[in-house]
Formats: structure tokens, C-alpha cells, sequence
């Protein structure tokens, strides 16, 4: 008595095991697009989070690049 298992195997065109340069293909567009939204989101948190000038800064007068005594 045999027992083969192999007779209840469907092959799955959408299991990517099976087919290596499809596989190959989602692993680049998983890598780039998810490099791409790292990217994409550390640059829209510096933008965020940028230097705001503020003009409401006093110098004081013996600091100035001609500087006043008194």
C-alpha cells in the first residue's frame, strides 16, 4: 500500500513560492516602496518640524558687530 500525497496538490498561480521571478519582483516593490515611505515620511517630519524664525529676539547693544558702550 502506497501513500501518495502529492494527488491533492493544487498548484496556486498566486503562491509566490512557486514562481521566483515573481517573488523576486514583490520583494523589490516591497523594499522600494517601503524605503520610499521612510523617506517620504522623514522628510515631511523635518519640514514639520523646522526652524521658526522669531524676530522678537533683543540683542544686547555691546554684542552687535559695531558695538555701542555706554
Amino acid at each position: 500500500m502506497q501513500n501518495n500525497n502529492n494527488d491533492n496538490i493544487v498548484d496556486n498561480p498566486a503562491d509566490i513560492e512557486l514562481n521566483k521571478p515573481s517573488k523576486s519582483r514583490f520583494l523589490f516593490l516591497l523594499f522600494f516602496f517601503g524605503y520610499f515611505i521612510f523617506a517620504w515620511a522623514g522628510c515631511y517630519n523635518l519640514y514639520e518640524h523646522h526652524y521658526q524664525k522669531n524676530d522678537k529676539i533683543t540683542v544686547p547693544d555691546n554684542t552687535l558687530y559695531d558695538p555701542k558702550y555706554k
